[in-house]
């Protein structure tokens, strides 16, 4: 039993006694207590000595992350003291026990962080909690009442629980009712409002608002549900502001969440099912979950930071007054779909994030590149014509006063009558353009939507000018290689020439990329489409296929088909085996083989018929297409198999357009595909929405397979995070496939795949290889550009190992070299890697070359801070005289290094075409060679300030007087781990314009680095803002660089030590830096 009042250390010492003999019974359980399984369980001393008696194989173990270690032991802690506390008062202890054992806790973290602050922490000897407080002049004051009379929900403020409708538990809307009136501010979020449901909670809402709290709603006109009345009856409440999405197809907001905020700190939020209705808030089988600050403050963190970012989104619009008719309009044709609802020429129609980011490329194509022929390939039902009519409109807006004519040209009817109606909504005018189709006969040509048959029909070409159209659309492009197409394509010199298709490969399976400068000006990536329900989602299994495919002959980048063919066809029992693979696994993954409506994509004519004889003889309906086959024989494949008289069609290539079925719900690679851009069109047949169509099932059957053979590709085009490796997916289970997508791989599947990507790129002998047999595969020189892009690779991927030319040397593709550079600049190539300023890369590739005849001290300011990120970069150290010898033998040696320097000038000319947004200069006061979003090392953006001594920068902020720049370091995930809630919502973007950032732990507002952040305007101060997603390269495992995002000017704060503050930028993020910043939008 404890003493009522031990000395300091005697307690010390009874705690921890009594805390080991507590930890040893309920923590660190002897060895044949632990229960086999997952665990999060710090290791105390008796937890280790029993895991020191296991082997190493039936255990795994990692360090505490150093970010998330306040957390982790501040819960560690809490249940070592929680059951201490138990056990004080189980040896006879009481309350005033307890208060002293958790004083005493106080006063070791106040001896051990030496901080005066802690002393007031300790808990008073009355043993009692506050529960309310009012106001000096509450009116309730005045008329008697008291804070205990205060009405407070049943449920507690500071710990999480579960409604769920029981008999015994208060009723979700009587909580609500006194969760509002006991609120400083009130945010809602959900799908839709119903008087019903309102009625029961406006005495309070109204009592709340009229008493000077705010009250935000966001809501929708999803499905029609939400009534006006309920919208009008809130708009009418002061200090109210309500925020309403018509575009449902867009937002596809289905949260319900109500967050009632106290500046006490003991914040509430419901999470769950229930919209505010009658039946979801007062009966109905709802769940939800009650949230507080006080246990789960990240979590309360993480509402708030998501509903700031969706108020502030564009999504959402202010109600107000005059949009009560415009809501009835939304709501009536939500529940009856009206299409030529007028509302669409009246409405902003703003692009989607992967719209934008298309716009943005096409952009820096101009700008960057002075490419104006650009090609765009996406899915079918992409919004490729929006994408189209956007960037008209911004032409037209670079060009005022122009008369900016359009040509849009399509060989079908209906395509044009769409596009016309998209560009008319988008530009807001009812009469824009006209049609030169069929019947139609245009009264004016300047903003035509043609036929391609009416162009050649009526020789269009004849009757304009060649330059008479500014800006010209040619839709389904792969279709130009048709001679009707080459006669306008040849004619016509317009200032914009956009092509938009779904595949790159023509219908004879020649590329049109000739037309566009051999490049794709923007794509719409897969699990993008996907994510953006553009697309179906797909099952993917990988099926581990009994032929060995390692001693077939491969040639020209790919298996010799006639082998191939031979193997699959005519190798007798090996044939069959695997056909009766094919069979058995279709059984067994799909759910009903009489629901399938299924391609097979073979490699010859005779391997389809020998699949087709196949299946049918084993009584699966089917039937094969060719090259040969006729329009009507495809026209009747496509009939009988959406009838589900057949439940496959077997076909050998791609360009049948006849087997473009979007009713398919069953895909079938019974060949390897060597060619990405093939995979994703054979993978795009089966993505196509259709009604009652679930998802797409895909098997794909994979054998042990050539080393050259590209497995990584393929799978790093399936997922959506395209930061982590294609390696660490398949051994984590593919978590970055799109949403509702799944991908799966049989053990032996997986297992030759991993063997597969370690021989190709995963070390130094894989990329050997590669470059030795590159001109084969591809017909290409070797180049580094040609060898990065053929292959898909970062160059970063090359650089983790070695340099490119020293792997060229070793694969006998040159001849080999010593130079003295070697090591320094193989080093330096991985920091150059990231290189994307347009300023910068030409200042190299100027300089460098002719080193040997430049005066370093005579060039400017700009020019020696440019070669000073040079030196930086290549050398780890800042140059403090220009005339210092060892400075010059370093430059100098460039010279002598010529192999070494001609892959540097090679990387920078790549970097320099894979540049994708409009960068500029930022007015910092001085001439600074930071470029608006662009990518930087730390000691590259440090040393462009000046700032000579960048490694002894090791904290987050840097404050730099003389030019009176606070520069923020900002990493996004400081955890890790990918996903982290205790760090992740400390820093992000709330929208393209407003970012989210937390200060130092010691930083009060009130110090006098709070109030320079507060008062930088009015004191002359800028913010540079420079973001990186993770603080380690997922490629090279070095520091990650970071992009700068500009400058930032201070908007409002919550809170001290730390501060969180919201910065306004300067300009807002791009499009591709967006969805990496804002961690909080969907999809």
């Amino acid at each position: 039993m404890l003493p009522a009042n031990p000395s300091l250390w005697d307690f010390r010492i009874a705690v921890i006694l009594s805390t080991i003999y507590i930890l040893k019974a309920k923590i660190g359980r002897v060895n044949d207590m632990l229960s086999p399984g997952l665990y999060e369980q710090i290791i105390n001393t008796a937890l280790n000595r029993e895991l020191s008696a296991i082997p190493d194989a039936r255990k795994s173990v990692a360090p505490i992350d150093k970010e998330e270690a306040s957390k982790v032991l501040a819960q560690y802690l809490a249940d070592v003291v929680q059951k201490g506390l138990e056990n004080v008062v189980d040896n006879g202890g009481d309350i005033s026990t307890q208060i002293s054992l958790a004083n005493q806790i106080v006063t070791l973290i106040q001896n051990t962080t030496q901080e005066a602050d802690f002393a007031a922490l300790s808990v008073d000897q009355r043993a009692e909690q506050l529960l309310a407080l009012l106001r000096e002049q509450d009116p309730r004051l005045a008329v008697g009442k008291t804070a205990a009379d205060l009405s407070r929900p049943e449920t507690s403020i500071a710990q999480s629980s579960l409604f769920t409708g029981a008999i015994h538990e208060p009723q979700m809307y009587t909580e609500l009712k006194k969760e509002i009136v006991s609120a400083d501010r009130i945010d809602m979020l959900v799908s839709f409002i119903k008087w019903s449901g309102l009625r029961l909670l406006m005495d309070e809402l109204r009592e709340f608002t009229q008493n000077g709290g705010e009250l935000r709603i966001i809501t929708t006109s999803y499905m029609g549900a939400t009534d006006v009345k309920a919208i009008e009856e809130l708009r009418a409440l002061p200090n109210t502001q309500i925020k309403v999405s018509y575009d449902t197809k867009r937002t596809r907001l289905h949260a319900k969440t109500y967050v009632f905020y106290r500046d006490t700190g003991f914040t509430t939020a419901y999470v769950g099912s229930s919209n505010l209705s009658n039946a979801a808030i007062s009966s109905g089988l709802e769940w939800n979950v009650k949230i507080t600050r006080r246990d789960l403050p990240e979590t309360i963190d993480k509402i708030a930071a998501t509903f700031e970012s969706y108020w502030n989104s564009s999504e959402f619009e202010y109600y107000s007054e005059d949009q009560k008719e415009r809501l009835a309009r939304a709501l009536k044709a939500e529940k009856y779909f009206d299409a030529n609802n007028a509302e669409v020429y009246t409405m902003d129609i703003a692009p989607y994030s992967y719209q934008q980011e298309i716009l943005d490329k096409l952009e820096a194509e101009r700008a960057v590149r002075g490419y104006t022929r650009n090609l765009v390939v996406a899915a079918t039902g992409t919004g490729k014509t929006v994408i189209s009519a956007l960037d008209y409109k911004r032409f037209c807006k670079q060009h005022p006063g122009k008369p900016y004519r359009l040509l849009f040209v399509a060989h079908r009817e209906e395509i044009l009558r769409q596009s016309l109606y998209t560009f008319r909504a988008i530009l807001k005018d009812a009469n824009f353009g006209e049609l030169f189709v069929g019947s139609y006969r245009p009264e004016r040509i300047d903003h035509l939507f043609l036929s391609i048959q009416t162009f050649n029909s009526q020789d269009f070409a004849a009757k304009t000018a060649p330059n008479f159209y500014d800006y010209i659309v040619v839709d389904e492009f792969h279709h130009a290689a048709a001679p009707t197409y080459q006669k306008l394509l040849s004619y016509y010199q317009p200032q914009i020439l956009l092509g938009l298709t779904a595949t790159p490969e023509r219908m004879d399976g020649k590329s049109v990329l000739p037309y566009f400068n051999n490049r794709i000006a923007a794509e719409i990536r897969l699990p993008e489409a996907i994510d953006r329900k553009l697309l179906c989602p797909f099952q993917y299994f990988g099926v581990t296929d009994t032929v060995d495919l390692n001693t077939l002959k491969w040639t020209a980048g790919g298996y010799d088909k006639g082998e191939l063919s031979n193997l699959y066809t005519f190798s007798g029992a090996v044939a069959n085996r695997r056909a009766d693979l094919v069979v058995s696994s279709l059984l067994k993954y799909v759910t009903d083989i009489d629901e399938v409506k299924g391609l097979g994509f073979c490699v010859s004519i005779e391997h389809v018929e020998f699949m087709c004889r196949y299946f049918n003889g084993r009584g699966i309906p089917s039937i094969f297409l060719t090259g040969k086959s006729s329009d009507e024989e495809r026209k009747a494949a496509k009939g009988r198999l959406v009838g589900g008289e057949v439940r496959f069609i077997f076909v050998v290539d791609i360009y049948n357009e006849g087997v473009d079925i979007p009713e398919v719900n069953t895909v079938l690679f019974l060949r390897p595909t060597e060619s990405l851009t093939i995979f994703l069109q054979q993978l795009g047949r089966g993505l196509r929405l259709a009604e009652d169509k679930e998802c797409l099932t895909v098997l794909d059957f994979i054998g042990q397979a050539n080393k050259r053979y590209n497995f990584e590709d393929k799978f790093a085009a399936l997922l959506s995070n395209t930061t982590r490796s294609v390696t660490r997916e398949i051994k984590d289970g593919f978590v970055s496939a799109p949403k509702g997508c799944y991908i799966q791989l049989e053990k032996k599947a997986a297992k030759y795949i991993l063997e597969n990507i370690r021989a190709s790129y995963g070390n130094t002998a894989g990329l050997v290889s590669r470059v030795a047999s590159f001109a084969e595969d591809s017909g290409l020189e070797l180049t580094l550009a040609n060898f990065l892009e053929y292959y898909h690779l970062d160059p970063r991927a090359i650089y983790r190992f070695s340099s490119f030319s020293r792997i060229c040397a070793r694969a006998d593709a040159m001849e080999d070299f010593s130079e003295p550079l070697e090591e320094t600049l193989t080093k330096a190539f991985g920091r150059l890697a990231v290189v994307d300023s347009r300023r910068w890369i030409r200042f190299m590739l100027d300089l460098l070359p002719r080193l040997d005849d430049v005066d370093f001290a005579a060039m400017s300011e700009l020019e020696q801070r440019m070669l000073q990120m040079f030196y930086v970069t290549v050398w780890g150290k800042a140059v403090e005289s220009w005339a210092s010898d060892e400075v010059l033998d370093n430059l100098y040696a460039l010279s002598d290094s010529p192999v070494l320097l001609g892959e540097l000038l090679a990387l920078l000319r790549y970097r320099y075409e894979q540049i994708d947004f409009i960068d500029e200069p930022v007015d910092l006061g001085f001439d600074c060679p930071l470029d608006l979003h662009c990518t930087y090392t730390r000691d590259q953006l440090l040393v462009a300030l000046d700032f000579l001594k960048p490694a002894t920068v090791r904290e987050g902020v840097k404050w730099l007087p003389e030019k009176q720049l606070d520069v923020f370091f900002v990493t996004l995930n400081k955890a890790d781990k990918d996903y982290s809630p205790t760090t992740m919502y400390n820093d992000y973007s709330i929208n393209e314009s407003l970012f989210h950032w937390q200060s130092q732990s010691t930083t009060a507002a009130d110090s006098p680095t709070g109030q320079r952040y507060i008062h930088h305007r009015e004191r002359g101060s800028k913010i540079l803002l420079f973001v990186r997603e993770f603080k380690a390269d997922r490629i090279t495992g070095g520091a990650a660089a970071y992009t700068f995002l500009g400058a930032a000017d201070y908007v409002k704060h919550e809170g001290s030590r730390p501060m969180n503050i919201t910065w306004k930028l300067e300009r807002p993020i791009p499009a591709k830096f967006l969805k990496k910043t804002n961690k909080l939008v969907v999809g």
